[in-house]
């Protein structure tokens, strides 16, 4: 076969650069992701601990009533809730249940923190979109499953690598809707705002904000799914809840116990997701 002259350049050492810069974290950083280890370690198993001291019933209650509450007083939510939820807790999964619901509340929870931010200095900043936009892109065209790796690299394995993993997988719907929302607040009530004398932060605070909550909210229920659907690919380094089960009954070719732990993640995840719609039409 003859050469073409594409042959003739030289090799891009791509994976050895990413190979060096993970070596190079690892080793000097080591200190920060072990505090970081040990620090999200402690604190996502007490409070997964914590969780687990209310007891099933009480929980099922609380969640019956938020979902009561979210839709305007209408049963159909809260009956498939409680349904749902005795369901999970009749096939004795209500220990992975707790550990998956902490994964996800903490994933989310870090998300909207850093991408409610990111998402405001997007909108105000032509450079800092300019910056952010293609770094949300790699993130959201980049497979799940290689987010695994740095985090296996850093963290090791258990709960903290998940919800590493999930923040990254999770975290672009958040910044994009909220740079969206305030970008899609109409001049007039901009201008009407700093005709009245108001300040920067007023205006984004009092104005902006408000305007744009019901597209900052959507960003975030895409955010809370995204973290769900990333369970079962975290359990795979070692994160416990439900896509632990999936992942085991995976291994051992288990039919039944994978479809009952995939069927308690479909209703967690439509519980979440009409439970937060439900508050977001408030």
């Amino acid at each position: 076969m003859e050469n073409s002259i594409l042959d003739f350049i030289p090799r891009v050492p791509v994976s050895e650069w990413i190979t060096d810069v993970i070596d190079w974290l690892t080793a000097n950083l080591a200190f920060l992701f072990d505090a970081i280890q040990d620090g999200g370690k402690w604190f996502m198993e007490t409070a997964t601990d914590l969780l687990l001291l209310i007891p099933p019933i009480v929980f099922i209650l609380i969640m019956v009533a938020l979902a009561f509450i979210a839709t305007n007083k209408k049963i159909g939510l809260p009956i498939f809730t409680a349904i749902g939820l005795v369901y999970i807790q009749n096939q004795g999964l209500w220990e992975p249940l707790m550990y998956t619901f902490m994964l996800v509340l903490v994933a989310s929870l870090l998300s909207i923190l850093i991408g409610v931010p990111s998402g405001i200095l997007m909108a105000k900043s032509k450079v800092a979109n300019v910056i952010l936009t293609p770094i949300l892109d790699f993130m959201q065209t980049m497979p799940a499953f290689v987010y695994l790796i740095p985090a296996v690299a850093f963290f090791g394995i258990g709960m903290v690598p998940g919800v590493f993993s999930a923040v990254i997988f999770a975290l672009p719907p958040t910044v994009r809707f909220t740079n969206l929302g305030i970008r899609q607040v109409s001049e007039e009530m901009v201008e009407a705002a700093e005709s009245f004398g108001s300040t920067g932060s007023q205006r984004l605070f009092k104005v902006e904000l408000p305007l744009a909550k019901a597209t900052i909210m959507a960003g975030i229920n895409q955010t809370v799914l995204l973290a769900l659907s990333m369970v079962v690919i975290a359990s795979m380094i070692g994160a416990p809840g439900l896509g632990e089960r999936v992942i085991n009954a995976l291994q051992r070719a288990q039919v039944g116990p994978g479809f009952v732990a995939g069927l308690a993640l479909v209703v967690l995840a439509i519980i979440l997701d009409r439970i937060m719609q439900g508050f977001n039409k408030k």
